[in-house]
């Protein structure tokens, strides 16, 4: 992160301590006349025990523990609704926040380890004509100490089973590069070694496209999977599945992914999403590996089975269809793989849940 976030621009949530990073921290400690390596002992009882008081850090001075209680709260979410799927593999999850607003977020069990998909934003002004997530527009952002909650809170229902979280996907709710210094706080806070200590290349953000925080984020030169939901190569075809493409076309779109591969020497991860009869033909396969020839991109492109969501006119795409999708990509020598559906029996679309529970929030 190259600048400092400027407090006076962040919004007045009870001031989470979540939300500030272990540097933020220690600058705080500083200017209230404490020693920097208090930190590091707070977020070892925020992050590794997870405590909920102020009062539990029981190696703090009391003068400390007093200061910590004027100055901060420990944020917590309410658990409104929680689904799990037939098979055990998914939880869904409502949270409600101290303001009343819901955020949704879900666990996933692979092969692998636990994945949560975090929730950025309540609502989005991106305006995806697939997606549950923009129904009812943006009502606020997320300071990244709510970011951070929701993977403790996941978390704590985790440590009932003796297993942790081993990777976190920001794919939720909501634009992340629309809340992008949050975000960035959010990351370094979940990769600290002191914090929740999630390895960077165990954590994937897909942003719809917003070109400057591409760049931006190129130059921070993380470790982080880097996902771009595409959708389509067309603008004509894309600025209808994703009216951010009007303000960010193609030609600048693929150029900003180009500098993130030469930036950052790292692949990055085509989102595309098949909807019935919009984008999933052998040509549109073929369309789309002409692109990322012809831009000589690093990319490796992840086919989604898109879920239906009743408020919105599109079909899913066949699944015969699908893998003809998949082949024709593989016979243009483009990396591809299809996404694992799961949650297909509970709200699995990113916003379903919000929208089926929360009908007033999503107008």
């Amino acid at each position: 992160m190259k600048k400092k976030r400027n407090k006076e621009t962040r919004p007045n949530l009870g001031n989470s301590i979540y939300s500030l990073t272990h540097e933020e921290l220690q600058t705080w400690l500083e200017n209230h006349g404490e020693p920097k390596f208090r930190a590091t002992q707070i977020f070892e009882w925020l992050y590794q025990k997870r405590v909920e008081y102020f009062e539990e850090m029981t190696n703090l001075s009391k003068g400390l523990r007093d200061k910590l209680n004027e100055s901060f709260t420990i944020t917590t979410l309410e658990t409104v609704v929680q689904q799990k799927s037939q098979d055990g593999r998914t939880m869904k999850f409502l949270f409600e926040m101290n303001d009343g607003y819901t955020i949704e977020t879900v666990l996933m069990k692979h092969d692998y380890g636990y994945s949560v998909c975090v929730t950025s934003q309540v609502g989005c002004r991106i305006g995806c004509t697939f997606c549950a997530s923009s129904i009812g527009g943006l009502k606020r952002q997320l300071e990244s100490g709510e970011i951070v909650s929701q993977v403790i809170k996941v978390q704590k229902a985790l440590d009932e089973q003796g297993e942790r979280v081993s990777s976190i996907v920001l794919m939720g709710i909501g634009e992340p590069f629309d809340n992008y210094d949050e975000i960035i706080a959010f990351l370094r806070t979940i990769n600290h070694n002191k914090g929740i200590n999630i390895g960077a290349r165990h954590i994937t953000l897909s942003t719809s496209g917003i070109v400057p925080r591409i760049y931006d984020f190129a130059d921070e030169k993380t470790q982080v999977n880097f996902a771009v939901s595409l959708h389509a190569v067309t603008n004509e075809r894309r600025s209808k599945l994703m009216p951010i493409n009007k303000a960010y076309p193609l030609e600048k779109l693929l150029p900003s992914v180009k500098y993130y591969n030469e930036t950052t020497g790292r692949r990055v991860t085509f989102e595309y999403g098949l909807l019935g009869g919009e984008n999933d033909s052998p040509d549109e396969a073929r369309a789309l590996a002409k692109v990322i020839r012809d831009y000589n991109l690093n990319i490796h492109v992840n086919l989604i089975p898109v879920n239906f969501v009743p408020e919105r006119d599109y079909v899913r795409t066949p699944r015969s269809q699908i893998f003809e999708f998949e082949r024709t990509l593989k016979e243009e020598g483009i990396n591809v793989t299809i996404r694992r559906e799961q949650g297909h029996d509970i709200d699995a679309a990113c916003g379903q849940l919000r929208a089926k529970e929360r009908k007033k929030e999503t107008r």
